[in-house]
Order: C-alpha cells, then sequence, then structure tokens
C-alpha cells in the first residue's frame, strides 16, 4: 500500500482510510509508538493498554459466573 505525505495545517501527515484502521485494529484517538531504523524505515505500533493478573483473574471470574448457566449447558 503507498500512501502520500500531504499538508496539514502547518505540519504534514498521512491520511489513513477506514480499511487501513480496520486492518491495523485501531481507532481514532488511539495511541501509536513511533521508531525510526536504519535506512529510514518509519514503524508504527499500536501501544495497547496492559492490565494486571489481577485485574484480569477478577474479569474472568465475573464473566464465568454471569454465564455460569450457558456454559452448563454447552458442557
Amino acid at each position: 500500500m503507498t500512501k502520500t505525505i500531504t499538508k496539514i495545517g502547518n505540519s504534514q501527515g498521512l491520511m489513513f482510510d477506514a480499511a487501513l484502521m480496520d486492518l491495523a485494529h485501531l481507532k481514532v484517538g488511539d495511541q501509536v509508538a513511533v521508531s525510526i531504523h536504519e535506512g529510514g524505515t518509519i514503524v508504527l505500533t499500536p501501544v495497547r493498554p496492559v492490565i494486571s493478573a489481577e485485574k484480569a483473574a477478577s474479569t474472568a471470574k465475573r464473566l464465568i459466573h454471569e454465564n455460569s448457566e450457558l456454559f452448563r449447558r454447552l458442557s
């Protein structure tokens, strides 16, 4: 995919169309880490929030409790 750098106000930027945003699982407001590699390669990496093990465990327990009847029928 080729994109063209365009002028946006006093800056320059790339416009990401909806298909690219969907493929990258990004939405407006998401943060990306920008790194520059040898040879000028620019890499954008989505910054995903990290949750603690305790938060993940409590969420899993809540979902299991809320869906216990469904899980029982599926087993």
